[in-house]
Formats: structure tokens, C-alpha cells, sequence
């Protein structure tokens, strides 16, 4: 599919933000996001297909896609736009046969050895991180720096996603670096206007 991916890929957090996913989906939405990752890694199955429901009713009113962290099986019941995979989840390859050529399908990424196979599959993009120190993670990966997204965004023909810790003021860097993308987390639920911040990002990543 290689979609377009918007500037700015917003991640909700259920715990940082204090909200339900659905009410998450649709401050981002009102703040501008076109593309927003629903990442829960408490949740039961059930628990996150009833949230993704909920989720993808409110996007695709506003023609917003919504894509599914680790679960392909949860994307697809929930009718969800894609997956977002991390190394130890299913396969790209099988993620890809079960949901179609018309789904997104993205992957983690924290080595250029990484990225340059995760290129070689099914995939519409690649995300790289993390970039900073990240707080979202139990055991996060060793910080990669721009460096290795730089590296990365010259090495392959995918689209890149930086990720982890990417606070406002480190938001540009990210894509001068070569990423066309940027994920958020914690930056959109620390400032107390989740809508507002999300705009404010949007205005610095397009300005």
C-alpha cells in the first residue's frame, strides 16, 4: 500500500492521558491527526477490539485512519485501517496475508540490520527508535539517536517513522534527520490540552 504517512503519528496512552482510547481518538482528531496508533499492552483481546471499535467509528467519520499496535487478529476484527508490529510479534509476511494488499502494515525497528530486512518484507513503513530516552516502555530499547534514523532513511526505500521520547522541541529534528514521520506519545497527554498539542506539532512538523 506505501501510504502517505502524515507528519505527525500520534500513539494513545491510556495511562499518561487518563482518558479511554475513543476519547483520545477524537481530541487528536480534532487537533489535526490524520493517522493514530491505538497501543495498549494491558488490555485483554476483547478489551482492545471493543476499544478499536469505538475508535475506528469516530476516525473514519472524519476520514481518519486508525492502526492497531502488535494485534493483526484485532485489526482486522475491529476493521481497523492496520498493524503496527514489534520484533516479537506475528510476522510482517503473515501480518500482510491476513489483512490484505489494502491495510498498513509498519514495524519496530532498532538495529540498521533491522530496518534494512524489515525493508525487504511486506511493509509501508519502518519505525526506528527509540530516538531519545523513553518513559512508555517497561524495557525500552538502547537509545538510537538521529544518527541511525539518518543512516536508516538513506539505506532504504520505505518510509521511516522515528519513535521514543520525541518531546516538541526534538519534533523537527526528527524528520531533517530523513524520517517522514514522527510517533508521539507522552508529548501529547503531559501538556493538558491534548487537542492543542496535537495542532502544535502539526504546526512545527508542516511549518
Amino acid at each position: 500500500m506505501n501510504p502517505q504517512l502524515p507528519p505527525l503519528y500520534p500513539i494513545t496512552d491510556t495511562k499518561l492521558s487518563g482518558l479511554p482510547h475513543s476519547r483520545q481518538v477524537a481530541l487528536l482528531v480534532e487537533g489535526g491527526a490524520t493517522v493514530i496508533q491505538i497501543r495498549d499492552k494491558d488490555c485483554t483481546a476483547d478489551e482492545l477490539y471493543r476499544a478499536t471499535v469505538a475508535c475506528v467509528a469516530i476516525a473514519r467519520a472524519q476520514g481518519v485512519r486508525i492502526i492497531v499496535n502488535d494485534r493483526a487478529d484485532v485489526a482486522l476484527a475491529a476493521d481497523a485501517d492496520g498493524v503496527h508490529l514489534g520484533q516479537d510479534d506475528l510476522p510482517a509476511g503473515e501480518a500482510r496475508t491476513l489483512l490484505g494488499p489494502s491495510r498498513i502494515v509498519g514495524v519496530s525497528t532498532h538495529t540498521l540490520q533491522q530496518a534494512i530486512e524489515a525493508s525487504s518484507l511486506p511493509v509501508d513503513y519502518v519505525a526506528v527508535g527509540p530516538a531519545f530516552p523513553t518513559s512508555t516502555k517497561v524495557n525500552p530499547d538502547p537509545v538510537v539517536g538521529l544518527t541511525l534514523i539518518a543512516e536508516v532513511s538513506r539505506r532504504i526505500d520505505k518510509p521511516v517513522v522515528g519513535i521514543g521520547g520525541i518531546a516538541l522541541e526534538r519534533a523537527r529534528a526528527v524528520l531533517n534527520a530523513g524520517a517522514a514521520s514522527v510517533a508521539v506519545i507522552s508529548a501529547l497527554y503531559t501538556s493538558g490540552d491534548i487537542s492543542l498539542r496535537t495542532t502544535e506539532f502539526l504546526n512545527l512538523l508542516t511549518g
